[in-house]
């Protein structure tokens, strides 16, 4: 029997962070990796994607701590916020959780958690953050 590969959107991606996975479209044709997914390669410009697992470890590029925030971050800030490389090299924006921002540097180690969101807004997504390892 044969399965349908799940599209490459961000809808998908959010699904399978609800799934607790970090997960990116790679092109079959050259092996670029897209995070966030898209359908068609921008390296080869190949349509042949497939989903892979990313690992949930990487080091911190950069950081900015929030002060004002959007509405429904509102009750988080100030929160930090930093860009992460993966140790897959795809590079990922996310908060940063547990950590005292005193104690956040470049180049330290991350990972990736998960959480569920409960809210009554729209859209709901699942999220997911960085945390010391």
């Amino acid at each position: 029997m044969m399965t349908e590969t799940p599209p490459f959107t961000i809808e998908q991606f959010y699904k399978f962070v609800s799934e607790k996975k970090l997960m990116a479209a790679e092109c079959v044709e050259c092996g670029t990796m897209h995070l966030p997914p898209r359908p068609l390669c921008n390296g080869c410009f190949s349509s042949h994607m497939k989903w892979v697992e990313l690992k949930s470890g990487g080091k911190l590029l950069t950081y900015t701590v929030i002060h004002i925030a959007p509405k429904r971050f509102e009750s988080l800030a100030p929160y930090p916020v930093g860009i992460v490389e993966l140790e897959d090299g795809l590079k990922l924006p996310g908060i940063i959780r547990d950590i005292e921002h005193e104690k956040i540097s470049v180049g330290m180690r991350l990972e990736v958690g998960f959480e569920t969101v409960e809210s009554s807004g729209w859209p709901v997504w699942p999220r997911y953050f960085f945390k010391a390892p």
